[in-house]
């Protein structure tokens, strides 16, 4: 099992999410089941069929959680990285495309990824690419879109 990135804050939610489908997410679909067992015919209920869907999708999110934090490895900002110049996972960089306007990321493990708050996987073409350079370096990274260029103006 290799290891899985997070932040302190994003174990921390995900620690939450397991506790909450734990005891109050199981306990709701489990009211649902019971109020559509006595609903009558359980082979045309579709209440039933519903909660037992809803169930099965609680129970393997709740293994899913469990296995990310089980294989966690918690970023520790103070002793991440013997040369603070380079780009690690959980920095926040500073890129700019050829002609573009700087756009600033953090790397973070795939489980916290979210792109729209500026949050990049280590896993990601992008992020994979940044790893290990430094501001001033040019980075060439191989998306799917196809192949593209970035300056690292600076990493925190």
């Amino acid at each position: 099992m290799s290891a899985t990135y997070l932040t302190k804050e994003g174990f921390q939610k995900l620690q939450e999410e397991l506790d909450y489908l734990r005891t109050v997410k199981r306990q709701e679909v489990a009211e649902r089941l019971h109020e559509a067992m006595e609903g009558g015919e359980l082979i045309e209920n579709a209440e039933y069929e519903a909660a037992k869907n809803e169930q099965a999708f609680v129970e393997g999110r709740i293994q899913e959680v469990e296995i990310i934090l089980a294989a966690a490895h918690i970023i520790d900002e103070a002793s991440m990285h013997q040369d603070p110049t380079l780009v690690q996972v959980g920095d926040t960089v500073t890129v700019q495309e050829d002609g573009g306007e700087p756009e600033e990321y953090t790397i973070v493990g795939a489980a916290e990824a979210d792109p729209r708050a500026g949050k990049i996987s280590n896993e990601s073409p992008l992020g994979k690419a940044l790893l290990n350079h430094r501001p001033g370096d040019i980075v060439s990274v191989e998306a799917p879109g196809g192949a593209f260029k970035v300056t690292v103006l600076k990493t925190t």
